[in-house]
């Protein structure tokens, strides 16, 4: 599992690069686009090629970042861009166009697949329709969405209201997450002594089980977070990055996961957040901001105080 996800070859970085994906270069993304363009043909369906977006001729909007992304960071290179555009276009076509999940499901089987899904908020419509959600930290949400076996459907405020009360749903869905199977558990070394774990996995809920952190931590290492919580991380969708707060290595834990969220969030499908989190009771405080191009780590008061105080207990 490369945590760190070094991307496969692509053209030199020092080529003309593609004005909206900025890790193709242009010969790429030209390439993209018409595989793109084509997969929706085979399905018999005449669209418009934006930069970001395809339009079909009934107002139908296709977004194309996460497939773009998934499209650069597969290893096997461009030879895999057509049947992986082939297979996205053909879920996202089945699900638009099949009857939708909400109105041929039972409210047991709703409630079986409901999940709460943490995102980036500037990914989510501009309407209110997700307003509801929870706010785990800035710049995040949490919504409820289903997992269905094509697709994970986000379900807006309106498309709940005939499900049951969302405070009820909400509940039902963190249980949901807590009994999900860990696919992957890595604890990364760092040379400095310091360390912190990863959960990776497929779900498409893998960084949203930071609402259940203290749960799931307990349920992996046998022991329950201290008062001083943990560092978190969740880069994107399948990634999840934490260190227990425990002494001064918190500090070298820091920086290393500094790097995983970074290098993690670049070019992801189902990118979240490049910043690392101060996590305590549910309450996530973020630990770096932009700096130019980059993320420099900053603390606040709380959290400096309790680094000295570590450092004290060990000197």
């Amino acid at each position: 599992m490369g945590l760190f996800r070094r991307g496969p070859k692509r053209d030199p970085r020092d080529l003309p690069r593609d004005g909206e994906f900025s890790f193709f270069s242009d010969r790429e993304g030209g390439v993209f686009r018409s595989q793109v363009r084509q997969a929706f043909a085979e399905q018999g369906l005449e669209v418009t090629v934006y930069a970001g977006v395809v339009t079909d001729s009934g107002g139908r909007r296709f977004g194309l970042g996460n497939l773009a992304a998934v499209c650069h960071r597969d290893r096997r290179g461009e030879r895999s861009w057509p049947g992986l555009i082939r297979d996205h276009v053909g879920k996202v076509l089945r699900t638009m166009d099949g009857p939708q999940p909400l109105e041929i499901l039972s409210t047991d089987e709703i409630r079986a697949c409901l999940y709460p899904r943490v995102v980036a908020e500037e990914t989510l419509p501009a309407s209110d329709a997700f307003r509801y959600g929870h706010e785990p930290a800035e710049g995040l949400r949490e919504v409820l969405a289903l997992d269905l076996p094509d697709a994970v459907q986000m379900l807006s405020e309106d498309s709940l209201r005939d499900v049951g009360d969302i405070a009820e749903l909400r509940i039902r869905a963190l249980n949901n997450l807590r009994a999900l199977p860990v696919e992957g558990h890595e604890t990364v070394r760092r040379p400095d002594g310091a360390s912190f774990d990863v959960l990776f996995g497929d779900s498409f809920f893998t960084a949203s089980r930071v609402l259940v952190l203290g749960e799931l931590v307990e349920r992996l290492m046998g022991t329950p977070l201290t008062a001083d919580g943990a560092l978190v991380a969740l880069p994107f969708r399948h990634q999840l990055g934490f260190h227990r707060i425990c002494d001064a290595q918190v500090i070298p834990a820091l920086q290393g996961m500094a790097e995983f969220a970074a290098a993690g969030y670049q070019d992801a499908a189902g990118a979240i957040s490049p910043h690392v989190f101060w996590w305590r009771r549910g309450v996530m405080t973020p630990l770096s901001e932009p700096d130019g191009a980059g993320l420099r780590v900053v603390v606040d008061g709380d959290f400096q105080h309790m680094l000295e105080r570590l450092v004290d207990d060990e000197a």
